[in-house]
């Protein structure tokens, strides 16, 4: 899917730390369900 710029990568709000993430190669079949940037933030809810 990616190649070249990060800027073409889908994004979302962490709804944890209200943060911008970008799309990473291990969330490429659960994009839908990522909700949290971080195992950090997860396990904060």
């Amino acid at each position: 899917m990616h190649k070249g710029n990060k800027q073409t990568l889908p994004s979302k709000i962490c709804q944890c730390c209200k943060k911008p993430f970008s799309w990473r190669k291990k969330w490429a079949k659960c994009w839908d369900d990522v909700k949290y940037c971080s195992d950090r933030c997860r396990t904060n809810k």
